[in-house]
């Protein structure tokens, strides 16, 4: 791989231990893949944020990055193991909530914006059409390439971090154009009616597509809530973290529609449903939020809960990102759906939290939040806005 001659004092230490070590992580990823040159991120977003996931040994690492590394570019941090702030609430232990809050304070110092969402384009970090990015989050990766037309591989925790103190990363994979060409057409007959109808799409897409890119066809109209479920379901079961959606994603017109086909009926989407949803009634958790809430759904749920109460034994978490829950207090969403019982878990969200041991069965409108609560050993079950809130109330599930 090619390196101006600033890039090679970086890796040769000029500019510290931080941008040192970023630069020999970048350049053995370049290598890896064949990159030939280091390209200029307009912004970052960073995963393995949860101490659940780090650890101790992960935590070490950040905080010596942290000594003297600053980030140069916007950066933004995926969701955190808890709450912030309302971490007992949510039944978090305090030796967790210490450890976490040493985690936040280390990526604080390099000067990363302490969002903690899987959201960032929700919350002020969003990319134009065609530029460079380094993001973590699957279902934001999906997203950035799919619906905004922005250009960014998945990348791990450490390399997004690297990018963040070089400010750039390696021009490899979907940074390229070449590597961005629909693969395979999908013809989607089937009728796609609600919400969680989007996660059981991206399952049907995302298995039959096998890692390939592709080009969709047949969807009469989508707004972006859809759009960020599908995101999330489509690569979390299969699919590479872009698509072209005719009518949806920005070039689609100008990508030759592959010769390969495959079909979506609505077989696919009742088989998906069957896939996802165990055999189970009574409901212990109902979460929706993965990923994180918009306003327009935290709206949903304030107007379904108004006047109702969550059953006793069961616990509703609305996840969000911070910003968004402000909106929320002032529009008055908060008061309505915590007056009903129901919790906001800011921050975090029910795939990095430490949730393992807490809950039997989840309700939730997603599709890639069934596929990380079963790791969690959770039966799961996928519906509405709607049917979610209605299991809340009643404690089971009544579809």
């Amino acid at each position: 791989m090619q390196l101006t001659k600033q890039e090679q004092k970086m890796l040769d230490g000029a500019e510290g231990y931080a941008v040192q070590k970023s630069m020999e992580i970048l350049t053995a990823l370049g290598e890896i893949f064949g990159a030939k040159s280091l390209i200029k991120v307009g912004s970052v977003q960073v995963a393995g944020v949860s101490y659940h996931n780090l650890g101790d040994a992960g935590l070490e690492f950040l905080n010596e990055l942290a000594k003297d590394g600053k980030v140069k570019v916007l950066t933004t941090l995926n969701p955190a193991g808890m709450d912030l702030e309302n971490w007992q609430q949510l039944g978090i232990s305090p030796e967790f909530a210490e450890k976490q809050n040493l985690v936040i304070e280390a990526f604080e110092r390099m000067g990363i914006l302490v969002s903690c969402t899987c959201t960032p384009y929700l919350i002020g970090n969003l990319p134009l059409y065609g530029e460079h990015l380094a993001w973590s989050e699957s279902s934001a990766v999906t997203f950035a390439n799919s619906v905004l037309g922005a250009k960014t591989n998945r990348e791990g925790g450490p390399s997004a971090l690297a990018a963040a103190f070089i400010g750039k990363t390696p021009c490899y994979g979907l940074h390229l154009d070449e590597n961005r060409v629909p693969d395979i057409h999908v013809q989607v007959n089937a009728e796609i009616r609600k919400l969680s109808d989007w996660g059981a799409l991206g399952f049907a897409i995302g298995k039959k597509a096998e890692n390939k890119i592709p080009f969709i066809t047949g969807i009469k109209s989508v707004d972006l809530d859809e759009l960020k479920s599908f995101c999330a379901s489509v690569v979390t079961y299969g699919a590479k973290p872009l698509f072209y959606m005719k009518g949806v994603t920005p070039g689609a017109e100008l990508q030759a529609q592959p010769k390969e086909t495959i079909t979506i009926e609505q077989t696919d989407i009742t088989n998906a449903y069957d896939t996802i949803n165990d055999d189970v009634s009574g409901i212990e958790l109902v979460c929706v939020g993965c990923p994180h809430c918009s306003i327009n759904e935290i709206a949903k749920v304030a107007e379904l809960l108004k006047g109702k109460t969550v059953a006793e034994g069961t616990e509703f978490w609305v996840a969000t990102s911070r910003n968004v829950k402000q909106l929320a207090d002032k529009r008055g969403y908060t008061q309505v759906i915590e007056a009903a019982g129901a919790k906001f878990a800011c921050d975090t969200c029910m795939a990095v939290a430490p949730l393992k041991g807490r809950f039997k069965s989840l309700a939730t409108t997603s599709a890639k939040g069934c596929f990380y609560s079963r790791q969690n050993n959770m039966k799961t079950k996928m519906g509405s806005i709607e049917e979610c809130v209605d299991s809340a109330v009643t404690g089971k599930w009544n579809s």
